[in-house]
């Protein structure tokens, strides 16, 4: 059983939404329990990381944030696949019939679901992550914690902001703000623009360089407090996505320039009718999204408050990706995903001086579409995955597509190439009703006392198609073997369910400025209604998995300190998983979830930081995690024992800051050095699909000065200074057709950005 640890802290935070001051450490502010309090103050395991501390460190996405905070990962395939992984837990799948795991929290109104949850980190006032389930405090999808995005908000005066960058790879960068208004009504316009081209060569002459960047994001926001004791805070926000394709490199299928290798160039050139048949010309990645939300607060009576929210947001991607790794016209595929969101909750809340509590309820209704194109060329495709023909590689160790002649030689010269494409479909549309409530009673001073629970009800709907044609070459069902033609129908199939999902906490004033805690809370995935095609002789039907919902009983206690000059968190955790859901990639491209059973997740995490003198700052962070499925032989014995996907045993960072004022101009500096142990990609685990242990150091700083009345500053900085060469995924959908695919990690990436501030 190991020691359980909490969080504090990590920087200095801003007041709550609205507010514009930069507080000490024992008066971080959250909102993670509803209510504005302080982050020492939380009986849960939380981290904060503030906007200004983001600028600090120099980082512009979540997967780059995560280093920073204990129990957290963020892995970016692109900005269509991401995987956030909290406390060993990752929530990637983007099948429209399967729940998410990680709550991702967009101002207070689940985004989870993965193709339409990533977006820029810029003008926020604060990041909280919530580890751990607290039903009662961020939703269904909470099964083992919560990232909650919280934007900044308009406020009084006029405040006014211009950056610009460059940097290699053609970096170009762009952001702004502006913020007008008074006490009565304020708004607020904030944008961020990167671009870059990929860090991978790609020679195929009609595509572009791999995992580069062209993404904007626009927010605009208005506040308006016709009395004192209502606000109203209207947001929209627009996000897009036009990057190049995403390096699934092939170690096994060479290039002209050499043995395949994803740490150097790549040969991939996708499907020659890439437009008509996945729906773009060329590898990449096109990404809509369009977020509205309406929050209102009423403070009706002394001591009480009327919170309402309602929120949409629309999702539209489509990404072309190269699944072989390779020149080959093999394995090409595109995922067309899109959904609508619509999230509506009335919450009452009740302050009083001894007893705190709220109580509400709580819609959410999604209805999303999973559409995955596959293309390829018949003869390449069989003797690239069965080699009826001896001595004719796939590719040749000159990078020739001598695959390519295979059908010529099958068809007896008939044929010199035959183009194959299918498609299969996904859909989901899922309604989930809630009702909470969560108290808090102080008996007596010291001792804080919270119960809380949620009541679930959900309908989930799911719905298949395949459009799968026979082959010309062997008169075959399907090019794929899996693949099952579904003869024009949509299948159907429903499910309904029940849950009741209960959080306690105890708190104990130690001291005023330390407490302790302990935590005794559960967390579900829902249920799968998992549902595609097959064959009983010869006859296609639906095949109907319903796998059962995830559990997680969590029992954590922790330690918090907050004072002027030092700010510490501790805490260990032990979560017993039933029916713990993995996810398998099949050989059709598709993936399908299934129970391996029970699991142990157990660990400790620490942060720390110190302000020794006015001008100094160190922080450090520290996580151990020990999560693998436990050993049973009577279900899924191939997980037996296996490590959780993407969960490194160690993780650690650490920093320092300097701001020192020379000469009317203040000097500024964050080095910062960030570690993982060795993780795993896949389930089952296998060596060969895993990373080895990572050792990151990162440079940021600059100097700050006045003009006229406007703060100006020069920021250079450099992320991966020492250039490690990691992987940042393996096995993909090559995998599970024998030839697994790797994407590199970014590399050294360094540049310049100026701005100027009213």
């Amino acid at each position: 059983m190991a020691v359980l640890l909490g969080s504090a802290s990590t920087a200095y935070a801003q007041a709550a939404a609205g507010g514009a001051e930069t507080e000490s450490p024992e008066t971080v502010i959250v909102t993670a329990q509803k209510i504005r309090q302080r982050a020492v103050d939380v009986p849960i395991t939380l981290s904060v990381v503030t906007g200004e501390r983001i600028r600090e460190l120099g980082v512009q996405d979540l997967d780059r944030l995560s280093y920073f905070i204990p129990g957290l990962l963020v892995q970016e395939q692109s900005a269509n696949n991401t995987g956030f992984v909290i406390r060993g837990i990752t929530s990637d799948s983007g099948s429209a019939q399967q729940g998410p795991r990680v709550t991702l929290y967009y101002n207070g109104v689940d985004i989870s679901r993965s193709r339409g949850a990533l977006q820029d980190i810029y003008d926020l006032d604060r990041v909280e992550v919530v580890k751990g389930p607290q039903a009662t405090l961020f939703g269904t999808a909470s099964t083992i914690g919560a990232i909650s995005l919280v934007s900044a908000r308009p406020r009084a005066g006029f405040e006014a902001e211009i950056r610009g960058g460059a940097g290699n790879f053609d970096g170009r960068y762009l952001s702004g703000m502006l913020n007008a208004g008074d006490d009565t009504l304020a708004s607020r316009v904030a944008f961020n623009y990167r671009a870059r081209r990929g860090y991978v060569p790609n020679l195929a002459p009609n595509q572009d360089d791999l995992q580069g960047i062209d993404q904007l994001g626009v927010r605009a926001s208005v506040r308006w407090r016709p009395r004192t004791d209502v606000t109203a805070d209207l947001i929209f926000t627009y996000d897009r996505q036009r990057n190049p394709g995403t390096a699934f490199v092939s170690r096994a299928l060479p290039t002209p320039a050499g043995p395949g290798n994803p740490f150097g160039v790549a040969f991939l050139g996708g499907s020659p009718v890439s437009a008509a048949t996945l729906g773009a010309p060329k590898l990449g990645l096109t990404r809509d999204i369009y977020d509205a939300n309406l929050t209102v607060d009423w403070k009706f009576a002394e001591r009480w408050n009327l919170t309402v929210i309602n929120a949409y947001r629309k999702f539209d991607s489509l990404e072309v990706f190269d699944a072989d790794g390779s020149a080959a016209w093999f394995l090409e595929f595109a995922e067309d995903a899109r959904g609508d969101q619509f999230n509506h909750e009335t919450r009452v809340s009740f302050t009083g001086e001894r007893f705190r509590g709220f109580a509400g309820f709580n819609w959410f209704y999604e209805n999303g579409v999973q559409r995955v194109p596959f293309s390829s060329e018949e003869g390449t495709f069989i003797q690239c995955v069965a080699r009826p023909i001896p001595n004719l590689p796939c590719v040749n160790a000159q990078g020739v597509v001598t695959a390519a002649q295979a059908t010529s030689i099958l068809s007896g010269g008939r044929l010199t190439q035959v183009p194959y494409s299918s498609t299969f479909q996904n859909s989901g549309r899922n309604n989930q009703y809630s009702g909470f409530a969560d108290a808090t009673w102080t008996p007596f001073r010291p001792i804080e006392l919270t119960a809380g629970v949620r009541l679930l009800w959900e309908t989930r709907e799911s719905g298949y198609f395949a459009q799968v044609p026979r082959t010309v070459l062997t008169n075959a069902p399907a090019l794929i073997p899996t693949q099952i033609d579904t003869g024009g129908q949509t299948f159907t199939a429903r499910g309904s369910f029940f849950a009741v999902l209960p959080r306690f906490n105890a708190l104990w004033r130690v001291t005023g400025t330390t407490n302790a805690y302990g935590t005794v809370s559960k967390g579900r995935r829902s249920p799968v209604v998992q549902l595609d095609a097959q064959r009983v002789a010869s006859v296609v039907s639906p095949r109907l998995q319903n796998v059962a919902e995830e559990n997680v009983w969590n029992y954590e206690i922790g330690l918090k300190h907050a004072s002027r000059h030092l700010s510490l968190g501790l805490a260990g955790f032990i979560q017993k998983y039933d029916a713990f859901q993995v996810a398998v990639i099949q050989p059709n491209g598709a993936t399908l979830t299934q129970s391996a059973g029970s699991a142990t997740n157990q660990g400790v995490e620490a942060e720390v930081q110190l302000r020794p003198v006015g001008w100094l700052r160190v922080d450090a962070n520290l996580s151990y995690i020990d999560a693998s499925i436990d050993n049973r032989a009577d279900i899924a014995p191939q997980f037996r024992n296996a490590r959780f996907r993407l969960t490194p045993a160690w993780q650690a960072s650490g920093s320092f800051t300097i701001e020192k004022t020379i000469g009317g101009a203040q000097l500024f500096f964050t080095p910062s050095i960030a570690h993982r142990s060795s993780l795993f990609f896949e389930l089952p685990n296998s060596p060969a699909i895993s990373q080895g242990p990572i050792v990151l150091v990162n440079l940021n700083g600059g100097v700050r000065f006045g003009v006229n009345g406007a703060r100006v500053d020069v920021t250079p900085f450099v992320r991966n200074l020492f250039n490690r060469r990691f992987l940042l995924d393996a096995g993909n959908t090559g995998g599970a057709f024998g030839i697994p695919s790797f994407i590199p990690a970014e590399p050294r990436i360094w540049g310049v950005q100026a701005g100027v501030r009213f």
